[in-house]
């Protein structure tokens, strides 16, 4: 009964092409911006392909002048409610947030896969060309984790949207789709023997560290966290490596993608967004404390 099981498993990631290694969506959304006291409304944008998207819009609270508009791009896992403590300290600050749910997530019509993903990026930015609260705000792109990995290569591949972009900060995000599909697998008896060889079935020409190098001329900031145990800290040095100036890399503390529960490092971006092209300040502003050394 387990080999059968296994072997149905095999024939499954050969014939998915593995794209189920990198996305695991979740229907449900458990809470909404309204618990966190946000103002918000529900969004639905439609794909060139005809799929029907999800997504929340948090305006800059009332009161607060207008800096700037976010793309929110969550990761691989759960859904909008999932993520919203990536963003949802930026309306505080002046900063009108889109955080969408890909195709199969929470209320997103469809299934989730690579490459039609792309097209749900292409409907965000087709819904912000034309949202009249957006029109003549800086626009940054916030990409973590896998939602980082799919923006860099969607980035590399519309020069225009690059061009429009006020700068784009990444957080835990994977260098290699490759990598992260190795991964999964080894978290299972069942496909950890067989983790190399399926690994090779995912398509890695979209990995971000071969797309990175043709973003020129866009900012770019990284954040990654030295602790994080799902994506190393090597994919962040190595896309940073990667990147074309102006570019800066942030070392954090923390879980994957817990960035911005720690304010010192909102702190950061917020700096950062004030001036991408000129922010040298980094390592100035912040010590990154050594839990093992002595007190």
């Amino acid at each position: 009964m387990m080999l059968r099981r296994l072997v149905v498993l095999i024939c499954g990631l050969l014939l998915s092409g593995c794209s189920s290694l990198l996305f695991y969506p979740e229907r449900e959304l458990p809470v909404t911006p309204a618990a966190a006291e946000l103002a918000y409304r529900d969004i639905y944008l439609t794909t060139a392909d005809g799929v029907r998207l999800h997504a929340w819009w948090l305006p800059a609270k009332p009161g607060v002048a207008v800096k700037g508009t976010v793309l929110h791009l969550h990761g691989n896992g759960g859904n909008v409610a999932s993520h919203l403590g990536g963003s949802y300290w930026l309306p505080e600050q002046g900063y009108q947030v889109l955080l969408l749910d890909y195709r199969g997530y929470g209320l997103s019509g469809g299934a989730p896969g690579l490459p039609a993903v792309y097209a749900d990026i292409d409907a965000a930015f087709a819904w912000l060309d034309q949202a009249p609260e957006v029109q003549g705000t800086p626009l940054t792109v916030l990409g973590q984790s896998l939602g980082g990995a799919l923006a860099v290569h969607y980035l590399a591949e519309h020069q225009a949207r690059r061009e429009r972009l006020h700068a784009l900060v990444l957080d835990g995000v994977p260098a290699s789709y490759r990598d992260v599909a190795r991964h999964v697998l080894s978290g299972s008896w069942a496909t950890r023997w067989l983790r190399v060889p399926l690994s090779w079935l995912v398509p890695d020409a979209d990995s971000a560290i071969h797309s990175m190098p043709r973003l020129l001329g866009l900012p770019v900031l990284i954040y990654h966290s030295i602790d994080d145990q799902q994506v190393p800290l090597a994919n962040g040095v190595s896309l940073y490596q990667a990147a074309p100036p102006p570019r800066a890399f942030q070392p954090t503390r923390g879980g994957h993608v817990q960035t911005f529960a720690d304010p010192v490092w909102r702190e950061v971006m917020l700096r950062y967004l004030d001036d991408p092209t000129g922010f040298v300040g980094l390592r100035r502003l912040v010590e990154i404390p050594n839990p093992d050394s002595p007190q």
